[in-house]
């Protein structure tokens, strides 16, 4: 062999090393990257996160300011408990009128920490069936343009968003009214194109949870009139309490019927487990309930890309068992999911 002959293999064989530490995401020994971390640090910039969660933390959330008035009344074994909320990231839910500053702020925050912001898309119209989260968009186009807007306040930045929580379940189960289908499929696979177009924005479409639509085969074929196959996955047990195994299980059935799709599971509440018995609001403020597992990306399993805490722990279902209007801060039931959580 010449000496250019064996200097062209051995710089082939060099790429292609090279080539297959990237595809695994490897280099120095390092563990494979998660799919939902921010992008690797550049020159200049902070570090990635080396803890448990690559994820915000907001530290001016509705907990983080309970904790400073706890602090001040000088109710100090309540301000220790309920850190337990406030120093884990949980989802920014943006406004319906706009949304732009809220996430110009988080992502602000997040980019500053080489971090990775955490958004809910909640502004479907007809949302929530006129029930406690009644609202959305007036329309198709005011939607569009909110979607827009969510989009470019994101821009370059890190983000997950978990787009319309129920609005695909509601679809399957009758709630929402069959004239609305069409359109509602075409609106959120029309968000997760849009919202796909930011470089560092994951998407996942939400799926409900096994205790609402027990049946995975009836969600593919809305999942894919609603875009699914363009987002990075979908999304499960969304301000429910479903255990984390029996999330797991349903999600990996489902995600066999669409080709092997991943998802992530809100693991915000469900430490207990769901309120026993069939009781038409278990969902609802239930009693008894517990912080679950903290957020992270290394869940230990190849199909679930991250627990996350997507409903935030201390916000009302609705006004039920002397709760709140939905999404109000409600401290006494804040303070009971982290009492009751595993310290």
């Amino acid at each position: 062999m010449s000496r250019r002959t064996t200097a062209t293999a051995t710089a082939t064989l060099a790429l292609l090393s090279a080539l297959l530490l990237t595809a695994s995401g490897c280099s120095s020994g390092e563990p494979a990257r998660s799919p939902v971390g921010p992008p690797v640090a550049t020159k200049g910039e902070a570090p990635a996160p080396t803890g448990g969660s690559p994820f915000w933390v907001d530290p001016d959330s509705d907990a983080a300011q309970q904790v400073r008035r706890y602090e001040a009344q000088g109710r100090t074994d309540d301000a220790r408990v309920l850190k337990r909320i406030s120093e884990q990231p949980v989802a920014d839910w943006p406004a319906g009128d706009d949304p732009v500053p809220e996430i110009r702020r988080a992502v602000g925050g997040a980019t500053a920490e080489n971090r990775t912001a955490v958004f809910v898309a909640y502004n479907i119209p007809h949302r929530d069936c006129g029930m406690y989260s009644a609202g959305g968009a007036h329309d198709a186009q005011a939607y569009r343009a909110w979607v827009d807007s969510f989009a470019s306040a994101i821009g370059d930045a890190s983000a997950v968003v978990v787009l319309e929580p129920d609005a695909v379940p509601h679809m399957v189960d009758g709630c929402t009214p069959g004239q609305y289908h069409e359109e509602r499929s075409a609106l959120l696979a029309e968000a997760i194109e849009r919202l796909k177009r930011q470089p560092g924005t994951r998407v996942y479409l939400d799926a409900g949870n096994p205790a609402w639509i027990d049946d995975p085969g009836k969600l593919v074929e809305p999942l894919r009139r609603a875009g699914i196959g363009r987002a990075d996955g979908f999304s499960l047990n969304v301000s429910n309490f479903q255990t984390t195994a029996t999330v797991r299980d349903f999600g990996a059935t489902l995600s066999g019927l669409l080709g092997g799709m991943h998802f992530t599971v809100d693991t915000s509440r469900n430490g207990a487990g769901p309120l026993p018995g069939d009781g038409a609001e278990a969902w609802c403020n239930p009693p008894g309930r517990s912080l679950g597992v903290p957020p992270t990306d290394r869940t230990g399993d190849a199909l679930v890309d991250a627990y996350l805490w997507i409903k935030r722990p201390g916000d009302s279902d609705g006004q039920c068992r002397g709760g709140p209007s939905a999404g109000t801060w409600w401290p006494e039931y804040a303070l009971g999911l982290a009492r009751r959580a595993d310290a």
